[in-house]
């Protein structure tokens, strides 16, 4: 299911503005949406607002902010909508078919808690409301009844209504889903609790296959069976963006569902093929938030999404969508829906399978008017112009045909069975076995005019033909036979009028009839009939009899009819605008003919039970043969309904007064009884007895009457209608007391009228035979006293009487029933003679053979005779052979053409008594061609020549040949033959002639007459019966001499005759006839030879009629194939352009490959580039080395060519060594990896590498490890890679090749440094980046080599300052690296002279560290125990430096005569130091603390010396010192001068 948004229908609010309810009307025409402003908005279907209205709530005094709609649900009907809200309450508004009509509240429905959703049920009258205290209730669409479905003490979070409209359920806030029903749907489901879901079930759905879906906040889909089982689940609880689900809706198929979520839609679909759900569509809406709504339009085409912002989105759902004919959009919006869009007029038809099943086919037909689909078991049909639709058990083989030309009924074919299918009936109508399919041999009329006597009955019949001279009529609805018509013709045209009760039909010899369905009477209308039609809506026919138009307006009496004279042929008739116009045309021009519009209404008018208008018709019109017709059919048509005015009025028009009168009296007495019971008079019993009296139905007035009691009104009315035998049977049979006095007056009444036969038959009743008898005497009927008699033995006892009655029957010529009056009187000579004169020979005989017997022989010539005067021959001949007169009954027989009598009568007489029989005789089996039994009696009468000639005649050659030999000489017979063959043969009887030769034994003159009347088959049938050895030879001869004269199917079988089809074969190939030909080459030849024909008739038709030639014999792909292997591609193009178009590329390439190795380039190119294979071009040219054509191919036709080209043009460039030429080439192929790889193979490695740098740069390394491996590992090989990469500008490159060069590989130090040099060289010119590393690494190995001073200079050179000063002290360049510090770095003087000074320290240079550390060489000085040099020093540094010289000396070692000296010295330095100091200007200012600085280290020195003196005999040394108190006195307060010993001062040293 995909969906498309089509429209915003309400665009989203800045806040909160929740769409809480929208509902597609089931009409498909319109929506409604309502808000939190609780406006209910109405749009159409294209989502354009048309109307609104604004809800109200329960209790005005509230205020319209007091409630929400919480519910909205349209009426199946789409004119009333529900609205369900908060304040406990749902209304319904009639909101009328139409826009802009008044909103109207029908009804409304109170309830005890807030009302929380809201559903209509498609096959209920009522709503259903969920409330919030767990009540499932339904309210009245009109007024305010509700009631409770049920209850579960659960808030109703959510409704929905089953697919068939009859169930709901119900989910609770607790997850109880429940289910009610409304009424069986034939699925078994009973209400009540389905199950509990794990949430409550906001978004609930009942779907296909019974399924309940349940989602809610869980954020799981659950999908339920009816019984509550677990089916499916999607979960969806652990996708992060997924929210909870809201809402929910199936589609109106129930074969897809729509969940909606946070900016997100989840469409399933029903998979029916395994009966599970799956998700379809993830539909993403960005910022649309909350969806609160949802709504499916009921065709399935459109749904609705509403949000929490107040947005209404359209979306448009489909699973596919198919252009058909270009003018009709069929849009499948599930498996079994299909809506059909005609996209000129917008009209839309949805075709949806009632059961379910997938439309797999739909097509539109008949004019583009009527919709055929096909699902597996059913056939769908529908009409686009009155949107009916049908669905039908069907089992599609693929055969049928559709018959769309009735508007009402679809008529199938398949098989010799006709089904019809009325559109908006799901089911079929009826079948019937019929082979005539013709429209005009078809008629079905299905309700299109009801006849007044079927207005409460379906009018639904089908008139078909069973054969071509039988038809059938049928009632659709009942499925019965009406009636059969057999017909003496073939019928070709047909058809039944609107109402079914009349049937036209015309036959091959243009005679139209009419049959009454209802009477089965047929009627002839006109012995000959070229144009018949019934005017729409009337039974008023328009025929054409040759220059005369026919027309009856009033169909019921088809002797009325009304001609015009007409010029032309009727070619239509119309009628329209209230006028009747039949067109004709004459010659070029177009005549109209108007009919009388009343006339043809009048009959419409009557059908319609509309009296009045069919009166008013024919008070306007004359009186005419038509018009009186119409009169009399009005009249009996009002007195069949009791219209006694119309009827009144319509014999008064007709002059029948006495109808009239009567009439006017049943009225009067019809108006009468109206006023005295109040209700119709017309019902009344006397009313009706009499209308019946007046219909002639007498004894239902008599019924009607005595039902009521009214015996004496009975008997008045039969004897006022003179039916006293029927006045006297009821008084009879009701035992009136005036019975005998009725029968009294009524023999009175007839002798005095005369009647004496009616008195007689009276008598006759009672049983008074002889008054009888004599009554009927008198009324000159002897026959009927006759008869009595005869019925009555006992009167057979009066001679006198039956004598009487015989000679009365004589005197009236009834002379057999007088006969056997005579003879019962004894009176048998008059009863012999009775019987003769009547003719009765059979009683005569009878008597005369017990009273007469020597009469007998005699009566049966007479009976004989006068059934020969009768002409009755074939019953005399007993009688004449009973008589012995044979030549008599041989001559009856003869006449009566009794042939097997009368050749056993004529046997039997004597040869000269019969010789005129034999020639009747003869002459008859000759006529009748009874050959053998004609030449008997014709040889019995000695005529053998009309023997002779009558087998001549008969062309019984052998008989006549038998018969003549026996009375000719065989010369005369042969003469005879031969002439007679002669004759014969100029006649153009051959094959008479031919007997005639060969019974004479001439077969040759035979074979030549054929010959010379080129009738070579029984010409090569005498020569294979005479002369088989020639009959090879002359087939061929004749079939030479045919094709010469070109009558070739003789000549083809003689030629196959002969066993030489193949010059059949190509005798028709020469004639053109080559189905001829492919016919002969398949029998004789077979399958390959028959395709080998047809080959050629392809290639000798060319364009499309090859291709369907081919296609024909199912040799398509063979015949392209032939012609490509032999060659013979313009044929093969020809067949495979029209009908395998996949195949021209594969000729085209085979003529291209042809050509090629025919040398014909140019044109293989052409081929090449038609085939698609351009490269094979290319390759070609490339192949034969002309570059500049394979150039021009691969630029045009195949790009990605022209580097082969190229490439192919290089190489052989590079064989040439036109390097240069061959690098172009390359490179414009965007080749240079060959250009490198061809280079290399030169060993033109500068060349490779320029290219290698140019174009293929992420190579190099690759390129410098293959150059490196072609080069060597020596320092010359590397040095000469280096200065290859530094010539080409791959400096980087070359750096390293100059940093391979080391010391394993090279011995010469300059050679390493100077190929060092280069690298760094190279890198803080082009390669800044690695400056660092490479300098760094170079300096190391400079300085491995003892360079220092170079290694310190290219530190120098990448500001590694104190890297490179390092190097510089490392080489002991003291000078320079002092110098760059003090010049370059001074934050590096310090860190420069401290490793200078450690490195004299470390030299012990105490001399040179004189003029960097003074302090330091003293230290030195001291260390070593110079202490000459000590002094010498301090007294050139300044005070500082005797201060660091007394902590020298006293942290020194004091014992020994080494440290007594030193002390000694400094003591004595120091006194003269501080005399020298005590006279300077310095030192006398207050405050001056070198002096008695100076003046403690003398004191301390004295004290050492002692201590260092005094050591020898035996003190503590030093640490005594340290112990005594005056040193504790001079120092204790400050940090001591001396490691490990007691502190001393510092004071005055600073």
């Amino acid at each position: 299911m995909k969906l498309k948004h089509l429209k915003t229908v309400l665009v989203p609010q800045d806040g909160a503005a929740r769409v809480t309810a929208v509902a597609w009307a089931p009409s498909n025409k319109k929506f409604a949406v309502v808000t939190v402003d609780r406006v209910v908005q109405l749009f159409d279907d294209h989502g354009e607002r048309r109307d609104k209205f604004s809800t109200k709530p329960a209790d005005p005094n509230l205020g319209k902010q007091s409630y929400q709609v919480t519910g909205l649900a349209f009426s199946p009907d789409s004119t009333r909508v529900a609205v369900g809200q908060s304040d406990n309450i749902a209304f319904v508004y009639t909101i009328g078919e139409n826009w802009g009509e008044k909103k109207v509240i029908s009804g409304k429905s109170v309830q005890k808690s807030a009302v929380t959703c809201l559903v209509w049920p498609s096959s209920q009258s009522n709503f259903v409301v969920g409330l919030a205290d767990g009540k499932v209730k339904s309210g009245a669409g009109k007024g305010s009844k509700t009631h409770t479905l049920y209850s579960s003490g659960s808030y109703v979070v959510s409704l929905a209504v089953s697919p068939s409209g009859k169930g709901i359920i119900s989910g609770h806030a607790d997850g109880t889903i429940i289910r009610f029903m409304f009424e069986e749907d034939g699925s078994g489901l009973a209400g009540g609790a389905v199950v509990k879901h794990s949430c409550p079930p906001y978004a609930l759905s009942w779907s296909a296959a019974d399924c309940i879906t349940a989602a809610g906040c869980d954020r799981r889909v659950q999908f339920y069976s009816q019984r509550g089982k677990k089916l499916q689940q999607f979960d969806y609880s652990k996708v992060e963006e997924e929210k909870e689900f809201t809402c929910a809706s199936t589609s109106p198929s129930g074969e897809a569902l729509v969940l909606g979520s946070f900016d997100r839609l989840r469409v399933f679909r029903w998979v029916s093929e395994s009966g599970s759900w799956e998700e379809s569509t993830l539909r993403d809406i960005p910022h649309f938030y909350t969806v609160t709504a949802l709504s499916w339009k009921r065709d399935g085409s459109r749904l609705l999404a509403g949000s929490l912002c107040g947005a209404l989105e359209m979306f448009d759902c489909y699973l596919k969508r198919v252009i058909y004919n270009k003018r009709f959009e069929m849009t499948y919006v599930a498996l079994s829906q299909v809506i059909v869009t005609n996209m000129s007029t917008g009209s839309r038809v949805n075709m949806k399978s009632r059961h379910g099943y997938e439309v797999k086919q739909v097509q539109v037909l008949g004019g583009e008017r009527y919709l055929v689909g096909h699902t597996s078991p059913t056939l769908l049909l529908g009409d686009l112009a009155s949107c009916k639709l049908s669905e039908v058990a069907w089992q599609s083989g693929g055969n049928e045909k559709f018959y769309l030309e009735n508007e009402n009924v679809c008529m199938i074919f398949n098989a010799g069975e006709l089904s019809l299918v009325e559109y908006g009936v799901n089911e079929v109508l009826g079948s019937v076995r019929t082979e005539h399919m013709s429209p005009h041999l078809l008629s079905v009329r299905i309700n299109e005019r009801k006849h007044r006597q079927d207005q409460e009955a379906d009018c639904k019949k089908l008139a078909y033909l069973v054969d071509l001279r039988t038809i059938c009529i049928m009632d659709l609805s009942l499925g019965t036979v009406l009636a059969t018509v057999p017909h003496d013709s073939i019928i070709n045209w047909l058809e039944l009028n609107e109402t079914g009760r009349k049937l036209l039909f015309r036959d091959r010899r243009l005679r139209l009839h009419l049959y009454d369905v209802g009477t089965q009477s047929l009627t002839s209308l006109l012995s000959y009939c070229s144009y018949v039609q019934w005017i729409p809506q009337s039974d008023v026919v328009v025929a054409q009899n040759k220059t005369s138009l026919c027309v009856w307006y009033n169909i019921n009496i088809p002797d009325k009819t009304t001609m015009f004279p007409l010029k032309g042929e009727v070619t239509s008739l119309e009628r329209r605008g209230g006028r009747t116009e039949v067109m004709v045309k004459t010659g070029v021009d177009t005549v109209t003919y108007t009919l009388d519009e009343g006339l043809i209404e009048f009959g419409t008018a009557v059908d319609d039970r509309d009296y009045l208008r069919a009166l008013s018709f024919l008070e306007g019109l004359e009186m005419s043969g038509e018009s009186e017709a119409m009169w009399g059919t009005l009249g009996q048509l009002s007195l069949q309904d009791r219209k006694l005015k119309i009827a009144e009025r319509c014999y008064a028009a007709l002059g029948d007064v006495a109808k009239v009168r009567y009439l006017r009296e049943v009225g009067k007495l019809a108006d009468k009884m109206t006023l005295e019971t109040g209700q119709d008079g017309t019902t009344h019993y006397l009313v009706e007895a009499k209308m019946a009296a007046l219909n002639k139905q007498l004894k239902q007035a008599e019924a009607i009457l005595l039902e009521r009691g009214e015996l004496d009104m009975v008997m008045t009315m039969y004897q006022e209608l003179h039916r006293w035998e029927d006045a006297i049977e009821v008084a009879a049979a009701r035992s009136h007391p005036d019975l005998a006095t009725l029968k009294a007056t009524h023999y009175q009444h007839l002798l005095d009228s005369g009647q004496e036969e009616r008195a007689g038959k009276m008598k006759e009743r009672e049983g008074d035979l002889p008054g009888a008898i004599s009554l009927y005497m008198k009324a000159g009927l002897p026959g009927k006293a006759a008869k009595l008699i005869s019925q009555h033995q006992e009167l057979s006892s009066q001679p006198d009487l039956l004598r009487h009655i015989a000679s009365s029957l004589s005197e009236g010529g009834q002379f057999e029933k007088a006969g056997e009056l005579f003879e019962k009187a004894q009176e048998l000579q008059q009863a012999m003679e009775a019987y003769r004169r009547a003719g009765a020979f059979r009683r005569a005989v009878e008597l005369a053979r017990s009273a007469y017997p020597t009469q007998v022989v005699k009566l049966e010539e007479e009976w004989g005779v006068y059934l020969c005067g009768r002409r009755e021959y074939e019953a005399a001949i007993v009688h004449l052979i009973e008589a012995g007169r044979l030549e008599k009954a041989a001559e009856a027989a003869i006449i009566s053409r009794q042939w097997s009598k009368a050749v056993q009568i004529v046997d039997m007489l004597q040869p000269d008594q019969a010789g005129e029989h034999y020639q009747l005789l003869a002459s008859h089996f000759a006529s009748t061609r009874d050959l053998p039994m004609a030449e008997k009696y014709f040889l019995r009468a000695n005529m053998a020549q009309e023997a002779m000639d009558m087998y001549v005649r008969a062309e019984d050659w052998r008989a006549a040949h038998r018969v003549a030999v026996g009375c000719m000489p065989p010369d005369d017979i042969r003469e005879l033959y031969v002439a007679q063959a002669g004759q014969m043969e100029r006649e153009g009887r051959l094959g008479e002639a031919e007997q005639l030769f060969l019974l004479v034994n001439e077969p040759d003159q035979a074979i030549s007459m054929y010959k010379k009347a080129r009738q070579y088959d029984p010409m090569v049938h005498l020569v294979a019966q005479f002369h088989s050895d020639l009959l090879t030879e002359t087939h061929l001869l004749l079939a030479q001499e045919l094709e010469a004269e070109g009558a070739v199917r003789p000549a083809e079988k003689h030629f196959l005759e002969a066993g030489d089809w193949k010059s059949a074969v190509s005798m028709y190939r020469e004639k053109g006839q080559w189905e001829d030909a492919h016919r002969v080459a398949k029998n004789g030849g077979g399958v390959s030879a028959a395709n080998q024909v047809a080959y050629t008739w392809a290639q000798n038709l060319g364009g499309d009629s090859a291709v369907k030639l081919m296609s024909k014999f199912g040799l398509l792909e063979t015949a392209v194939d032939y012609a490509t292997d032999h060659f013979e591609f313009d044929f093969a193009f020809s067949i495979a352009k029209v009908a395998l178009k996949e195949k021209v590329t594969d000729i085209h390439l085979k003529k291209a490959l042809h050509l090629e190795d025919e040398g014909k380039f140019r044109e293989a190119e052409e081929s090449f580039a038609a085939a698609g294979k351009p490269k094979e071009a290319v390759l070609m040219y490339v192949h034969q080395q002309a570059w500049d054509d394979a150039q021009r191919v691969a630029e045009l036709h195949c790009p990605e060519s022209v580097s082969d080209v190229l490439i192919g043009q290089a190489r052989v460039a590079f064989e040439q060594k036109n390097y240069q030429k061959a690098e172009g080439h390359l490179l414009r192929a965007d080749r240079p990896d060959l250009v490198a790889k061809f280079y290399k193979e030169a060993d033109m490695w500068q060349d490779a590498l320029r290219i290698m740098k140019d174009y293929l740069p992420h190579q190099l390394d690759e390129f410098q490890k293959e150059m490196a491996a072609k080069s060597g590992t020596s320092y010359r090989d590397l040095l000469s890679q280096a200065r290859t990469w530094e010539q080409s500008g791959e400096h980087s490159r070359a750096v390293d090749v100059y940093l391979q060069v080391t010391s394993s590989n090279c011995p010469d130090h300059d050679v390493l440094q100077d190929s060092w040099e280069k690298a760094v060289d190279l890198t803080l010119k082009f390669a800044s980046t690695r400056s660092v590393d490479v300098v760094t690494l170079v300096s190391d190995r400079l300085a491995h080599l003892g360079r220092y001073v170079q290694a310190g200079e290219m530190f120098l050179s990448v500001e590694m300052v104190k890297e490179g000063l390092d190097m510089y002290m490392a080489g002991e360049a003291w000078d320079k690296a002092r110098e760059i510090a003090r010049n370059i770095a001074p934050r590096y003087v310090e860190y420069v002279e401290q490793a200078y000074v450690d490195y004299l320290r470390e030299q012990n240079r105490p001399d040179e560290m004189q003029g960097v550390d003074p302090e330091g060489a003293l230290r030195m000085y001291c260390e070593k125990g110079q202490w000459q040099h000590c002094l010498q020093l301090a007294e050139k540094q300044n005070f500082n430096i005797y201060k660091h010289l007394c902590v020298e000396v006293f942290s020194g070692d004091w014992e020994g005569e080494g440290g007594c000296r030193t002390l000694s010295l400094l003591r004595n330095v120091l006194l003269g130091l501080v005399e020298t100091l005590s006279h300077s200007r310095e030192d006398r200012v207050p405050g001056s603390q070198r002096v008695p600085a100076l003046s403690l280290c003398i004191t301390l020195s004295h004290h050492a010396n002692c201590v260092s003196g005094c050591a020898p005999a035996g003190w503590a040394g030093s640490q005594d010192l340290c112990e005594s108190p005056e040193v504790h006195r001079h120092s204790a307060p400050r940090q001591s001068l001396l490691p490990g010993r007691p502190p001393l001062q510092e004071d005055g040293l600073g």
